[in-house]
């Protein structure tokens, strides 16, 4: 009895042991309260966030500017945080964007799109410009848009796609030879009876020029300039659903060897709902959600999903690229799904993922925040490296008091590991070229930066980081490349110069602003803001 004693004590300090070794990354409290809940966020390259609700919440806690009022309410539903200075300045929406969709521009702008009621036809503009605010554009949109996907497209115009009762897709801005309308039959398929579960589908830009689309538990290629389905994968095992509101989440891994014939892609969705969870929430029984991830090379001739268990269940948690190439999964919970007073168990725990590393050993728990970030939460990546985490809503309206999950009006950011202290005599700083550089496809670019410390040259590669529209667990528009260095010139006792060349072609880069980072042992610099013309 006394040996079973010890071993068993003995297993469960190794255990410990291991847990307290993998933690990382720290939590920091920004804003008390931002006055809104941030359902929806998009950081933009003058360092600023962009963040709104809906407006039919009731009164928010943030006032509109001088008195002004719409529709008789006095409060804003949207914010600008500036990063710098950890201040909220008020913006003005005069529609519901509730449950919308959005992507930056190639010239900077936030071209917002959709929403509830007045506001689902709607077009929303924002410039990044001091004192500048919403500008709507009314009836710009072909079908009503709520709970659609928006993607860059290399011709710099975005794609809608689908939404509630919308099996379609559209683009904007609208041309005399694309103004119409097209049929997408894939989301009536993948359209789950009285649950849905393709909404908010998972949409990425393959590097033939063709999107990826996931809905439901299920996948296509296709091309929507010829209106034709190029690729149908398999079923992830289990055909459970990862799509709203049974609320996993995805991203198309780092693209890396992009000099190569052909450029690898590989997509990653984690978490999702078992079949049955939406309707089983509205009867009282919080189902545990999925632990799984799926991992497919989407250009492989013989594609095939990978799965994968992570350290915990998660539904509507939300998935980051980091500047070192890993993924961060951040936010969410561990039972019910998508949906009001739908989830149970908050996950506190963010994940990083490890793509690089062999099956087993790719997830490593970091160490909890105390806040939980349940329906409707948001996460971005800043140009330091830190990830801003805010909202969580899962009330019709504003709720603090007598609630499981009160309204959350807290602004946080989680530091990655990689920003320790103990790391900085291996983090480079960027000196050379200044931020909001322009650069070209297909050219060399040469980037001077200082290390405090030894660099070893083989470990020293750049990062492109396209910033995402992130709302309802999937960030729109995300993409991160890595450029391999090609030439390290050493300048003086702490300085050098790295070689590398840009992405080739809009396919694998559409056109746009990119937080540009040097990475040296895994390490990333603070970004600069670089738009590739």
């Amino acid at each position: 009895m006394k040996s079973t004693s010890f071993i068993l004590s003995l297993s469960l300090l190794l255990f410990h042991v291991s847990l307290t070794h993998a933690a990382g990354g720290k939590w920091q409290l920004l804003q008390q309260s931002v006055g809104i809940s941030a359902m929806h966020m998009q950081l933009l390259h003058n360092d600023r966030v962009v963040m709104f609700d809906r407006t039919d919440f009731g009164p928010s806690n943030l006032s509109l500017p001088n008195g002004a009022c719409v529709n008789n309410d006095c409060t804003a539903h949207s914010a600008e945080y500036d990063v710098k200075t950890n201040t909220v300045r008020p913006l003005t929406v005069l529609s519901d964007v509730w449950c919308s969709s959005g992507a930056v521009a190639p010239d900077g702008r936030l071209i917002q799109t959709g929403g509830n009621g007045a506001g689902e036809r709607r077009v929303r503009i924002f410039e990044p410009c001091t004192g500048c605010d919403w500008k709507e554009i009314e009836n710009a949109l072909n079908a009503r848009r709520w709970y659609a996907t928006d993607h860059i497209l290399p011709n710099g115009r975005q794609i809608i796609i689908g939404g509630r009762g919308q099996f379609n897709y559209e683009f904007y801005p609208k041309t005399k030879s694309s103004s119409n309308l097209y049929s997408l039959p894939f989301l009536t398929q993948t359209n789950g009876a009285g649950e849905e579960n393709n909404l908010y589908p998972f949409v990425f830009l393959n590097v033939d020029g063709n999107l990826f689309i996931f809905a439901n538990n299920r996948a296509i290629l296709f091309n929507y300039a010829k209106k034709q389905v190029v690729q149908t994968y398999p079923q992830i095992s289990g055909g459970d659903p990862r799509c709203y509101p049974s609320s996993g989440s995805a991203v198309l891994l780092p693209l890396k060897n992009l000099k190569a014939p052909s450029v690898e892609a590989e997509v990653l969705v984690c978490g999702g709902a078992p079949k049955g969870s939406f309707a089983k929430v509205n009867q009282g029984t919080f189902v545990e959600a999925l632990k799984t991830c799926a991992r497919i090379e989407i250009n492989n001739p013989n594609p095939q999903w990978v799965v994968e268990t992570m350290p915990q269940a998660k539904v509507m948690g939300d998935m980051l690229l980091l500047p070192d190439g890993t993924v961060l999964l951040i936010n969410g919970a561990s039972s019910g799904t998508a949906g009001w007073e739908n989830g149970r168990n908050p996950v506190l725990n963010p994940v990083v993922y490890r793509p690089d590393n062999s099956i087993g050993s790719r997830f490593e728990q970091q160490n909890p925040t105390t806040i939980p970030r349940m329906y409707h939460s948001t996460a971005i990546l800043l140009r330091d490296g830190r990830v801003l985490v805010g909202g969580s809503n899962p009330h019709d309206k504003y709720e603090f008091t007598n609630v499981l999950f009160p309204t959350e009006l807290r602004l946080e950011a989680f530091s990655p590991d990689y920003l320790d202290a103990k790391y900085n005599n291996l983090r480079p700083k960027i000196n050379a070229p200044k931020s909001q550089a322009k650069i070209n496809y297909g050219k060399k670019l040469s980037i001077q930066f200082s290390v405090k410390g030894n660099l070893v040259t083989k470990s020293v590669s750049v990062s492109m980081a396209a910033p995402s529209f992130n709302t309802h667990s999937f960030s729109m528009n995300q993409r991160l490349l890595v450029l391999e260095a090609e030439n390290i010139i050493k300048g003086g006792t702490t300085t050098y110069e790295v070689q590398v060349t840009t992405p080739a072609s809009r396919n694998l880069a559409p056109s746009g602003y990119y937080l540009l980072y040097v990475v040296h042992q895994e390490i990333p610099s603070a970004a600069i803001w670089v738009q590739i013309l």
